[in-house]
């Protein structure tokens, strides 16, 4: 689960995290009166969207290239940023072209930057650990800096038996050049985020650019977090920061069937039961010279309802072009899929190639029911057979 700036800056402000005073706005009024509130000589705007980027996109349809942070030398001058960001579309590098509505503003107190820093915290998989990412170059895309500059990466793996230990904040701070009073400052960031990684049950804390002012104080800037949704029955605190707006529909509607669904950009939707099976199902569909549209896991029981709930899914994508189905039965019933497929193919309505691989538990009356159905079904023997056969009638179609 992602959350907005403003509110992972409230909670690692929580941890002991410096953060700049600021307002959370959602009309240009509100944004105005925030700025007075704040009074600062300078504030900034920042449009709310879950994509990072912002500063340096655009508003579709806009007359000019401003993007979604914004500087404000006046009560007034805020409220006329937060106007043309408000309702409207800002399209970022990691938003796509569609872009995402910003329903919601942060106007913030300028800063005296003196430095740009990068730090994040997230799980090492190679080791598993967590580990504390920091970089000299903040407020840059952290992948451009470790492509063109890898030796400009600075990472600390934490023992977890130990957690966090002080010289390794320290020896850090060292690296990146702090001296005084900047160090003991980056060693209490550094602490903030490490608590509120832990005790949230964060996947990432990311803060973007981490400032060292004129004085020689750190001040997180900028901050992203995001959650392990298998953890945040832990946290119902947290739960209620979901913002719905911010999240691909088709994704909340798999998370109430118990689907795991991801979204992409290709033509071929598939429905699959096992992540492993899903991933393999993805590469040979590439290798056959077509991309898939979704990463879709129906898990190992699954039901009827949630077949047809997938399928629903599926359709409402309008890139699809046609449905690979890879099921393996071992606990489900291969006919009881058949069953289920057969019916969400009728209430869907289904208008596109459907490819069908069964394997497993009563394989053999599952491809009877479905070659039975009177649909216009594909059989397919192997996985490979199944790829070949969906962009071949996906390709047809399209011919067509």
């Amino acid at each position: 689960m992602n959350i907005h700036e403003y509110q992972a800056k409230a909670l690692l402000r929580s941890f002991g995290m410096p953060v700049p005073d600021g307002r959370v706005a959602t009309s240009a009024e509100d944004a105005a009166s925030a700025a007075r509130e704040l009074a600062a000589p300078l504030t900034v705007v920042k449009a709310q969207i879950h994509a990072g980027g912002r500063g340096a996109g655009h508003f579709a349809g806009a007359a000019d290239d401003r993007g979604g942070v914004r500087l404000a030398r006046s009560a007034e001058e805020a409220g006329a940023a937060a106007h043309a960001m408000l309702e409207h579309t800002l399209v970022t590098k990691q938003t796509g072209p569609q872009g995402r509505i910003v329903r919601k503003v942060y106007i913030e107190s300028g800063c005296d930057i003196a430095r740009e820093l990068y730090l994040s915290l997230l799980v090492d998989r190679a080791n598993g650990r967590i580990a504390v990412v920091a970089s000299s170059e903040g407020g840059m895309e952290i992948e451009d800096v470790a492509a063109a500059h890898p030796e400009r990466i600075l990472k600390a793996s934490i023992d977890p038996a130990l957690g966090l230990c002080d010289y390794q904040s320290r020896d850090l701070a060292v690296k990146l050049g702090l001296k005084g009073r900047s160090i003991r400052a980056f060693q209490k960031v550094v602490r903030a985020a490490y608590d509120a990684f832990c005790g949230l049950d964060a996947a990432i804390v990311e803060i973007n650019p981490l400032i060292v002012t004129g004085s020689g104080d750190l001040l997180a800037l900028d901050a992203k977090m995001s959650f392990d949704d298998s953890a945040l029955y832990r946290h119902p605190h947290l739960a209620e920061l979901r913002d719905e707006d911010e999240e691909d529909p088709r994704e909340r509607e798999a998370a109430r069937h118990g689907l795991a669904y991801v979204g992409l950009d290709g033509s071929i939707g598939c429905m699959v039961n096992g992540a492993g099976l899903a991933m393999a199902t993805m590469d040979i569909i590439k290798m056959e010279g077509e991309s898939p549209a979704n990463f879709l896991d129906v898990g190992g029981g699954a039901t009827t309802e949630r077949v047809a709930a997938a399928f629903r899914i599926l359709m409402s994508d309008p890139k699809v072009r046609g449905i690979l189905v890879n099921i393996f039965g071992g606990i489900m019933r291969c006919d009881v899929i058949a069953e289920a497929i057969i019916a969400a193919s009728r209430d869907t309505g289904l208008n596109v190639p459907l490819v069908v691989r069964l394997a497993g538990t009563n394989v053999e009356r599952g491809r009877a029911l479905l070659a039975e159905s009177g649909l216009t079904i594909i059989p397919a023997d192997d996985l490979g057979d199944a790829a070949r056969k969906i962009v071949a009638a996906v390709r047809t179609a399209g011919a067509a």
